[in-house]
């Protein structure tokens, strides 16, 4: 999967996301560190210009090995880490009578399945360094793979929650959970290591909107709900002939959607 950023703000309300289309993280921080900038982690600091690759697996050999284990169910995300994403795809995608909650729509198992993944781990990024701040539109360009900023983001956030509400993000009645969300995307939660809205408008936010509309093969959108809710057929929405003949017309496939799974 891809992760498009051309739109990184958040404004959307709760049901509007879907009309838009770990404390043991933040212990590898060095204080005073932005991540987010050309600053990096003491950690990965070490590998930003290594004598081989040998030495960049050893350093992220030891960065994960910092990281919480998987709680069952999950194949990245540690207890405290799942919490949070659960409240936070809850909140995100409430339950209502287009779908369930976020939780039953698969949308945590999704992220979880990305980050412990080939886009997680960094597999088609550069991770060699140096580590120089560039300009916007040259994309990531961040010294931490994804999973690592996620997870920093994540315990950057809970620990902003816990300064500004008194308790954790996963422990917030939903109201305020919600309220907790569009305050760190609009940037008035933030962090001295951590760019929380850039973490969320250019990260979270995109793997959220993936989880709600990819194939549900990859986690996400259970039972073809999302699709189901816009009246999407999936593949055969790519076939050319039908694209020619349902062009501004209903497309009868629509109620019955078809995914990569019911054509193996």
């Amino acid at each position: 999967m891809t992760n498009d950023q051309n739109d990184k703000t958040f404004h959307p309300s709760r049901r509007g996301f879907l009309g838009v289309a770990a404390a043991t993280g933040a212990a590898s921080l060095a204080p005073g560190v932005l991540i987010g900038t050309t600053a990096t982690t003491a950690a990965l600091a070490e590998a930003s210009e290594p004598a081989s690759f040998h030495a960049v697996d050893a350093s992220a050999s030891t960065i994960a090995a910092k990281l919480a284990s998987p709680v069952p169910g999950y194949l990245s995300f540690g207890p405290d880490e799942a919490g949070f994403v659960e409240v936070m795809v809850n909140v995100m995608c409430p339950a209502d009578a287009l779908t369930p909650g976020g939780v039953d729509c698969g949308l945590a198992a999704y992220i979880d399945r990305q980050l412990a993944g080939g886009f997680g781990k960094g597999a088609r990024l550069y991770m060699r360094g140096p580590w120089r701040e560039g300009k916007p539109e040259l994309g990531y360009q961040l010294p931490l793979t994804p999973e690592q900023f996620f997870k920093a983001g994540l315990a950057a956030a809970d620990a902003a929650c816990q300064k500004r509400n008194g308790k954790a993000f996963s422990e917030l009645d939903e109201s305020s959970a919600d309220r907790f969300l569009h305050e760190i995307a609009d940037g008035k939660v933030t962090d001295e290591r951590v760019q929380l809205a850039s973490w969320f408008n250019e990260l979270v936010y995109p793997l959220f909107e993936q989880a709600c509309f990819a194939d549900p093969i990859y986690g996400g959108n259970v039972g073809k709900v999302f699709w189901k809710a816009i009246g999407y057929p999936g593949l055969p929405a790519v076939h050319s002939q039908d694209m020619i003949d349902f062009r501004g017309k209903q497309f009868p496939g629509a109620a019955d959607p078809k995914s990569i799974a019911d054509f193996a």
